[in-house]
């Protein structure tokens, strides 16, 4: 089976496709691509120097250690993570310590029978798409050749001062006291939950908080690569055990994050699920009312337009982006950007690295909830009377057959209708699947998945009504698909 490394990596089926074997050659791969003239080389950093971390699914640390090993073979100082890490921490070590690259043996979200590898860049975000091109190039090229990996023993490697290991929290940390302002958290200290989801997430915001009064209590933060048979992806039916937690009084509202830590969620003390959208859109007026911050905000295409009604009231730049962070990440690097964040659960702001990072936000939801003196029940439904009414839902819809993104857009765009729901369809976009937007805001998307045979059907309404309306009519645009 041929390996795709795609934007995000590599993800595969542990001991089918994700083997130590493979992984080897995909490591090779980026040693040859990193090494090669094509390789960003512009910026103020030790050629020589990789990064690398991994999280808590099974097998990762091994992975890990001989992800070094070629490396270190192929002459690279390697720094390796000494413990499992969040996805952030590993990327903000790269930029800090002014490595090449950096690489994270990570699934992310998947179920707990992947593992993966994410590749990372020199300015501390998702390595450039041009990038992942050029490994998959030398994966195909050292594959034809014949060409095995360079491996060094790692005891050798070690001794020889090729592989170094290291805590990357220290300066991490450091680095997020710039940006969360822990006098107003230990002016009014919270009492919260914190469900790490088994991830690599697990310990951070706990260890950043002490001193602060915060009474924190961790749900799942023990080692379990099996993530107690569940996807570590924080969204509602998933988090069972934080509801739990919070409605046995083990604190008035949680945070959650998901396998690697780059994704966030919330929970109020009534145990309703605080997605994404409503953490983002409460940080970007945070950012704009408390801190008097500016400067432009970008989503993706499947995230809520109360972002959209909020930069517009204040007078902000807006952009609207495929769907991916490293699409967020491009106009983070190069122009001035506020808030950045996708309805998955990546989000980032102003002064940090390029990447979604779940402990940042939930820090900063915390500071929010401090300085606000009001219940995070509360603070979103002041939201959503402020610039909502905001209802959300997403659906997968498998397919019969796998179905070709371009021959679905022309399609949905043609056939599309004059309402949905008793709105009009005002627009039609497509800049990443097809999105109907309607007089009154609501929204439509449908954009078929690149990897399997699923339509995804996002919807945003003024009403639970008008969202079911919509999902109704995404359900049928599936059914005629096949």
């Amino acid at each position: 089976m041929p390996i795709h490394f795609g934007t995000d990596g590599w993800r595969a089926v542990i001991s089918d496709s994700f083997t130590f074997s493979n992984l080897r050659m995909v490591s090779q791969a980026i040693a040859d691509a990193v090494a090669s003239e094509h390789w960003d080389k512009s910026q103020n950093v030790d050629q020589k120097k990789i990064v690398v971390g991994y999280d808590t699914r099974f097998l990762s640390d091994r992975f890990a250690g001989e992800v070094s090993r070629v490396l270190a073979a192929n002459g690279f100082k390697v720094m390796l993570a000494q413990a499992d890490s969040p996805t952030p921490a590993i990327s903000f070590a790269v930029k800090h310590n002014h490595a090449i690259a950096g690489i994270m043996i990570t699934a992310s979200h998947n179920a707990p029978r992947y593992n993966g590898l994410k590749l990372k860049g020199a300015f501390g975000g998702s390595a450039l798409s041009e990038q992942c091109r050029r490994v998959e190039v030398y994966i195909n090229d050292n594959e034809e050749q014949a060409r095995g990996p360079n491996l060094m023993d790692f005891k050798k490697a070690r001794d020889a001062g090729l592989i170094q290991k290291f805590n990357p929290l220290p300066s991490y940390f450091e680095h997020m006291h710039k940006l969360i302002n822990t006098e107003i958290i230990a002016d009014n200290p919270q009492r919260f939950v914190v469900d790490a989801m088994y991830g690599s997430g697990r310990g951070v915001i706990k260890s950043f908080l002490q001193g602060t009064g915060c009474d924190i209590a961790e749900i799942r933060g023990e080692m379990n690569p099996g993530f107690g048979g569940v996807h570590p992806e924080p969204i509602a039916k998933y988090l069972g055990p934080l509801a739990s937690a919070v409605s046995s009084g083990m604190g008035n509202f949680g945070v959650v994050t998901d396998g690697d830590a780059d994704r966030i969620g919330a929970m109020d003390e009534r145990g309703n699920f605080v997605d994404p959208h409503k953490i983002m859109a409460l940080s970007l007026k945070y950012l704009v009312e408390k801190r008097g911050w500016t400067g432009a905000v970008v989503r993706t295409v499947s995230t809520t337009r109360m972002i959209d009604r909020l930069a517009k009231r204040y007078g902000l730049k807006l952009y609207e982006t495929p769907v991916g962070f490293n699409h967020i990440a491009d106009y983070m690097m190069k122009e001035d950007v506020l808030i950045g964040g996708e309805e998955s659960g990546g989000i980032s702001f102003k002064g940090h690295i390029p990447e979604g990072d779940g402990p940042i936000m939930g820090l900063l939801l915390v500071e929010m909830i401090a300085s606000a003196k009001k219940s995070l029940y509360d603070m979103v439904e002041d939201l959503l009377a402020d610039v909502g009414p905001a209802m959300y839902e997403r659906a997968d819809l498998r397919l019969s057959r796998p179905i070709a993104k371009a021959e679905m857009t022309e399609m949905l765009t043609q056939k599309a209708p004059a309402e949905i729901g008793g709105q009009r369809v005002d627009e039609v976009s497509q800049r990443d699947g097809v999105k109907y937007i309607m007089a009154d805001d609501s929204w439509l998307l449908i954009r078929p998945s690149g990897t399997e045979p699923v339509l995804r059907v996002y919807a945003e309404g003024r009403s639970m009504d008008m969202v079911r309306a919509l999902l109704d009519y995404g359900k049928t645009v599936a059914e005629s698909a096949v």
